[in-house]
């Protein structure tokens, strides 16, 4: 492939984003009382926010301490100051550069060109870190749908959530084990850290719906927060921006329930993530010398 063929193909990819990014949240937007949504918003309090903020990111070093763990199963040693720093800039990379860098991308051309590490094995490890996540992310997901509104709706379906909840750990086990065996020493951490990460982004959620003074049904909203997370998961939209906001705008029509509420929250928790992010930028991360990434000597 040329180069330019290449750009042409970035260029198409991040276009596509952004043209799905915007027709999805035209949608939701067309469908919301825009004055009454700008008034929820407007009205949210302020310390409930911050502590959205707070717990947002303490999901966000959760995530790069697991990150790094399945680094060090491949023989990857970088000091935790050094990979909260490129984990934030890769966040940074995934919402503000879309496409063609891509956070996980940025990370992987990093490391491989300051250590003797394959881009397989690297590649292994920010995969598999992703994955565990959706374990995760599935295993709350249905622990949550069992006392919501959508049980009452389908109580034919509840056999199959649990179903769901109770073999979402061992199907990660069996691949992890079949697939990823160097990463069997660190599973039972990892999903830890992986129910850790996913709780907390749903305390965030949570305070963001105390922020709006949403103090009912709140079972229903978080658990649609955690399926639309499910939603934005494949890079189709920039940031998962107008996938959440589809997500919740249609469940929680199906519910009867607010969709100004859910349309908001999704809205607040897309602008803490995006603020969180800018912390990656504005730290500074040298790559010239393999010295300032090894463990026990993070970058300046």
């Amino acid at each position: 492939m040329t180069k330019s063929s290449s750009l042409k193909g970035k260029f198409l990819k991040v276009a596509l984003q952004v043209l799905l990014t915007v027709a999805a949240l035209a949608i939701v937007l067309s469908k919301t009382d825009i004055p009454r949504l700008t008034e929820i918003i407007r009205n949210a309090n302020p310390w409930y926010l911050l502590a959205a903020v707070l717990f947002f990111n303490i999901s966000k070093i959760v995530n790069a301490l697991r990150l790094n763990r399945f680094f060090m199963a491949i023989g990857l040693q970088l000091s935790t100051w050094y990979n909260l720093k490129l984990y934030y800039l890769g966040m940074f990379y995934n919402l503000f550069l879309p496409g063609g860098v891509g956070g996980d991308g940025y990370k992987i051309f990093v490391l491989r060109k300051n250590h003797g590490i394959t881009v397989l094995n690297i590649f292994n490890a920010v995969f598999w870190d992703r994955i565990s996540g959706i374990f995760a992310l599935v295993f709350l997901s249905a622990i949550l749908l069992v006392p919501s509104s959508f049980a009452v709706i389908y109580p034919g379906q509840v056999h199959w959530v649990w179903l769901v909840a109770g073999l979402a750990y061992p199907l990660s086990l069996l691949l992890t084990r079949l697939f990823y065996r160097q990463f069997m020493p660190v599973f039972l951490m990892t999903a830890i850290e992986s129910i850790v990460i996913q709780g907390t982004q749903v305390i965030s959620a949570w305070f963001i719906l105390m922020a709006l003074s949403a103090t009912t049904h709140q079972i229903d909203f978080l658990a649609i927060f955690l399926i639309s997370t499910v939603a934005t998961i494949l890079p189709l939209t920039i940031g998962g921006a107008g996938a959440r906001e589809v997500t919740f705008y249609y469940a929680l029509s199906h519910l009867g329930l607010d969709t100004n509420t859910g349309v908001a929250l999704s809205l607040i928790f897309f602008a803490i993530s995006a603020i969180s992010s800018l912390a990656g930028i504005l730290t500074k991360i040298r790559h010239e010398n393999t010295s300032d990434i090894a463990e026990g000597q993070p970058s300046a």
